[in-house]
């Protein structure tokens, strides 16, 4: 687990505009941890998210853009929306200029907003498990492919950003087979909503970015 240095301003308690995603994935990525989604009023704290570029063999915009991957592709600011092994949908918050496939995953949230509602989506009541993963993250605020391609600040999205400087760590990636040393996963430390533990980087320092 790799330990990073809180190198960004301090937030204000106000809304995230979409010039906050113009910029590397790299710096996005860290900065969304502590700040609140809230997708129809219903959401929480951002605990955990993965960064995927465009150089990044794990990212669905490596290949190419197809109908599946085309809002991967920008403006920044807007979401993207994909569904995992048929399954599961994904909610990935774009980054960079536009038609530079750069995103965040989120992968977990600490559930703060609409708990009710979450529950009856998610079909239990243990709140460590309503927003833990992309997939339940994504049942309990109620995304779908509806939501691929809106703008994250105006409704039904809504990101407020972090009013403190949480502690942030980095990790290895899961899930891939491409790029799985890569800590491009962050995390609140010790935080009880992650979808799973990190882990540590089996290699040294990620690599440069231009």
């Amino acid at each position: 687990m790799q330990r990073l240095r809180d190198t960004a301003s301090t937030f204000a308690l106000v809304k995230v505009s979409r010039t906050f995603f113009a910029r590397s994935v790299h710096e996005v990525a860290p900065d969304l941890i502590g700040a609140t989604l809230l997708v129809d009023g219903v959401g929480g704290r951002i605990v955990e998210v993965e960064a995927y570029d465009a150089e990044d063999p794990a990212a669905h915009g490596f290949r190419g853009r197809t109908a599946r991957n085309a809002s991967m592709f920008g403006p920044p600011g807007r979401a993207y929306v994909y569904r995992s092994y048929g399954i599961h949908w994904c909610l990935n918050l774009v980054c960079e200029a536009e038609g530079s496939p750069a995103a965040v995953l989120l992968r977990a949230l600490e559930p703060t907003q609409g708990l009710d509602e979450m529950r009856r989506r998610r079909g239990l009541h243990d709140a460590r498990l309503l927003a833990a993963g992309p997939g339940r993250l994504c049942q309990a605020l109620g995304v779908t492919r509806e939501h691929d391609g809106l703008p994250l600040d105006v409704p039904p999205f809504e990101l407020v950003a972090r009013a403190d400087r949480p502690d942030v760590v980095a990790g290895t990636r899961i899930g891939i087979s491409a790029a799985a040393e890569l800590p491009w996963r962050y995390a609140e430390a010790g935080s009880r909503w992650l979808s799973r533990p990190l882990r540590s980087p089996a290699t040294a320092p990620p690599r440069a970015r231009p």
